[in-house]
């Protein structure tokens, strides 16, 4: 919502304003596995805390931005500050909840990140009415100083440190261009032309130090991402179908929105619409939760990427009316909020407590991935009609069928290998 108003601001380019967004993506999605790293060798608690300290102070520069070029690095610092919150949010809650309950404490985070997506455009065209464009990064200044005291106080205390080991700069040199590439390729690809120069460069230079960065971590004595992760199935295919699930999800929000309009529905109006996709989420998700922690992943995460697959299927084939439309969108949230808590303690409870951070930072690297993707080949699939009901057409059958995808895939998990619990302090 406020990229127009900084490139009216700032008279800058459309692409150049894009930066403003792709900078903090880009950096986020590329940092959040090593500062997992980094996080299971010091602590937890200390990079989490200091993420929102480095978070608050980018916010703050980014609101009093002289200059374009100031705001990017800014959002560069600000992404860092992010990256040590993702890397460890989902961790701090594995150490935190008993193995049992781990399903019911992923789901009441899947909720309320639900709610953040669902509020967000609402509260930011709010602000950006009130006070302008300075005023959404601002707002985060007294919101991450709480943060920091809450997480001083409140948060457990890592006993289980990865320790004696050294941190793996290679494989860290070799990982983040490797992401970032990947990411500014298919950012940039619907825009530039998939076959333009550029963006082919972009893709195959990622694409070869991905490869590069796995050669190094097969002999690294201290690896960044010990490999061995992914031989565990129960781990691997919830990477690969939350990958997939994310896909679908961010394909469905970009898809939607462009039918709307195209029906003369305005963009204040479209975005109320939509919410109710994340709100149909965000109340699934704890049940879910509690359900997985009864019965286990396999079934839940099954049946919600079964049941998402029949309502994009659905939302494909008849969406000519407004409350069809928004009963497709509720069951598409209903079978997300069913698949995420259960798949994401399912991924978290199969890795070894000491790799924790690393972990949910590959975790989080997976939803960034699967955000450019559902964007980038959602909006290639939407391009290939003739107007948008057509658009909606195909991007409705793309999806249900990644969809049947990650269904398979979150079928074919074994049980999860849960450790002991080791017992946490709380400072």
């Amino acid at each position: 919502l406020a990229l127009p108003t900084l490139r009216q601001q700032f008279n800058a380019s459309l692409g150049a304003i894009e930066w403003v967004a792709l900078a903090y993506l880009v950096v986020l999605v590329g940092a959040v596995t090593v500062v997992g790293r980094l996080s299971d060798m010091t602590g937890r608690k200390l990079l989490y805390t200091y993420g929102f300290g480095l978070f608050t102070v980018g916010s703050a520069l980014c609101g009093v931005a002289p200059n374009l070029l100031f705001l990017d690095a800014a959002r560069v610092l600000q992404a860092l500050g992010a990256a040590m919150l993702q890397a460890n949010s989902v961790a701090l809650i594995t150490h935190a909840v008993p193995r049992d309950k781990l399903g019911r404490g992923i789901g009441i985070q899947g909720a309320a990140q639900a709610v953040g997506l669902a509020l967000g455009p609402a509260a930011g065209g709010l602000l950006i009415g009130l006070g302008g464009w300075r005023l959404i990064f601002f707002v985060n200044v007294p919101a991450g100083i709480i943060g920091i005291v809450l997480g001083w106080f409140l948060l457990p205390r890592t006993r289980d440190r990865a320790e004696g080991e050294r941190f793996d700069w290679p494989g860290a040199v070799l990982l983040l261009p490797a992401v970032g590439l990947v990411m500014a390729g298919l950012s940039f690809g619907r825009e530039q032309g998939w076959t333009s120069p550029i963006i082919v460069f972009l893709l195959a230079a990622g694409v070869l130090t991905g490869i590069a960065f796995v050669l190094r971590e097969r002999v690294a004595t201290h690896p960044m991402v010990r490999l061995d992760l992914f031989k565990r199935h129960a781990f691997s295919a919830g990477i690969s179908s939350g990958l997939l699930s994310y896909l679908v999800t961010f394909g469905v929000l970009f898809a939607v929105p462009f039918f709307l309009v195209s029906r003369h529905t305005s963009l204040p109006m479209a975005g109320l619409q939509l919410t109710v996709l994340p709100a149909a989420l965000a109340v699934v998700a704890p049940f879910a939760g509690r359900l997985a922690d009864s019965v286990g992943a396999r079934p839940v995460t099954t049946a919600g990427m079964l049941l998402t697959a029949a309502a994009l299927l659905a939302l494909a084939l008849a969406h000519s009316s407004l409350p069809e439309l928004l009963l497709e969108l509720a069951a598409v949230g209903a079978g997300l909020g069913a698949f995420t808590p259960a798949n994401n303690a399912a991924i978290m409870g199969s890795a070894p407590r000491a790799q924790a951070g690393v972990a949910g930072g590959i975790l989080n690297m997976s939803r960034g991935m699967g955000t450019s993707l559902g964007v980038a080949l959602t909006g290639l699939v939407f391009s290939l009609a003739a107007d948008a009901d057509r658009g909606l057409l195909y991007a409705g059958l793309f999806l249900a069928a990644v969809s049947l995808l990650a269904a398979a895939l979150a079928a074919l998990r074994g049980p999860v290998s849960r450790e002991p619990m080791v017992s946490v302090l709380v400072e």
